[in-house]
């Protein structure tokens, strides 16, 4: 159906109608990107990082008509959006850095060794090649970042590889504006025609995941949405690699020995938990302090005096006050704040925070696992080691994971060890809100967190996803 865009600030529609992509003219689209792959592929690194780099000149000079458009269709306000741009051309120039500096060129040369197997064997020449058109998938809440020119474009091609991307509905102009740009820049670069393309339309974003020239997908989004196209991913009579961000509850763990920084923790906490009104892959969603400490109280009263935040949609507003009103329900669960229902018209919501006890979480794991995409938190209260042993027992996979500690409890010490095998990151003493675009950067994490917690989608490790090892044996240097 067609997409028209909607300020969550007023609910009101305008701009253009968009007409969703047919299904004829995603056939063109990703033909093309097939068609463009050989070509895109052989490119010179130096050629490859020029065109990215263009790409982020062209977003850096319209930045002045892209950011208040970003703005009125999601209600992230200019300075994030603002930031949220210069991210995402800083992390296209890191790509373009590493490609020039040969990071998808890693040839492994293992010579001939003469005689019998096993110890003699033929020249070996492990190489990476570029696996093919990539399919991407627009996050609703990062319309640059996370978007048409984010992350899983920009390494998608510094892998060489064409990117179609399936534009988000949430923010259908600022896709149709960037696209654009993205287009025209790789265009000027000399890039191969086809080598990126932009879908519009549910049906197109199914459609695109099962066509059989995409040899690739990633996704940011929610799970039900990425479990979806995984399962079309993999379903099809050739299964694709599917690397899906599917969102995370990201626990912050309070031991005693830290519970005693009190109201500055609160309030960390709670900036944390607020920023973005919630809407970040990486929101604190659960919080673990010992029993009596006062931390849940002094939480409340922070999440209390906070103003309500625009939503990106009505759409979220309407899940998160779902999720929030079913965990309100359960028995034994306290509601110390509930700020959900705003009267601000269009898409608000103020903090949320509900409590309850260890014994509680053990007997409804939900509380442990429900991602409430918003500022929702849900604070456990814990009476012993044994005790947050259990909680943490119950928890499943997750982006990143947080431990406020002292370096001189043993306890932190086995937390953030335990906390290492269910999450991408670990923060320690600090917030998970805010992901460092560099080299060490590991942006994924188990299940559910993720359909796959080998990769990172953040940070020039990005481009493995879309790179394939090949063994040449016995072939001509000449040939490379």
């Amino acid at each position: 159906m067609p997409t028209q865009s909607v300020d969550p600030r007023t609910g009101e529609p305008f701009g253009p109608v968009l007409e969703d992509t047919s299904l004829a003219s995603l056939d063109e689209v990703v033909r093309a990107a097939g068609q463009a792959a050989d070509g895109w592929a052989d490119v010179t690194a130096a050629m490859r990082s020029t065109a990215l780099g263009t790409i982020a000149d062209r977003l850096d000079a319209a930045a002045d008509e892209l950011v208040p458009l970003a703005d009125r269709e999601t209600g992230l306000g200019g300075p994030r959006l603002t930031g949220e741009l210069a991210r995402t051309t800083f992390q296209l120039r890191m790509f373009a850095t590493a490609v020039e500096q040969g990071a998808i060129d890693r040839a492994l040369l293992d010579p001939e060794v003469a005689g019998p197997p096993p110890a003699g064997h033929p020249e070996l020449r492990r190489m990476l090649v570029p696996v093919g058109p990539v399919a991407v998938y627009g996050a609703s809440n990062f319309p640059f970042a996370f978007s048409v020119p984010g992350g899983d474009t920009a390494s998608a091609l510094a892998a060489g590889c064409p990117v179609v991307v399936k534009a988000h509905p949430a923010h259908p102009q600022t896709s149709a504006a960037t696209g654009a740009l993205v287009a025209a820049a790789l265009e000027s670069a000399g890039a191969p025609a086809g080598t990126f393309g932009i879908v519009h339309g549910y049906d197109a974003g199914r459609q695109l995941v099962q066509h059989p020239s995409i040899r690739a997908a990633a996704f940011t989004g929610s799970y039900a949405g990425g479990r979806a196209l995984f399962d079309l991913a993999v379903g099809r009579p050739d299964p694709i690699p599917f690397y899906g961000e599917l969102g995370s509850v990201n626990p912050v763990v309070v031991t005693p020995g830290a519970a005693a920084q009190g109201v500055s923790l609160a309030v960390g906490y709670v900036d944390s938990l607020t920023l973005g009104t919630g809407q970040f892959c990486t929101n604190p969603g659960l919080l673990l302090v010992p029993a009596g400490s006062g931390l849940t109280e002094l939480v409340a009263a922070e999440a209390a005096a906070r103003e309500p935040g625009v939503m990106l949609h009505a759409g979220v507003a309407d899940l998160f006050r779902s999720n929030v009103s079913r965990l309100e329900a359960l028995p034994g669960v306290r509601t110390l704040v509930d700020s959900s229902d705003s009267v601000v018209p269009g898409a608000h919501s103020g903090p949320v925070v509900l409590a309850a006890s260890a014994r509680t979480a053990r007997e409804h794991p939900e509380l442990l696992r429900t991602e409430c995409f918003g500022p929702g938190a849900v604070v456990v209260e814990y009476g012993s080691a044994e005790e947050m042993a259990g909680l943490l027992d119950q928890l499943e996979g997750c982006l990143v994971a947080t431990v406020h500690g002292s370096e001189t409890e043993p306890l932190a010490a086995t937390v953030v060890r335990r906390l290492g095998r269910l999450a991408g990151r670990v923060v320690w003493n600090g917030w998970p809100t805010g992901v460092a675009v560099a080299a060490g950067q590991q942006h994924g994490g188990p299940h559910p967190a993720t359909t796959n917690s080998l990769h990172t989608s953040v940070g020039t490790a990005a481009m493995a996803r879309f790179l394939r090892p090949v063994a040449y044996q016995s072939v001509p240097a000449a040939f490379f």
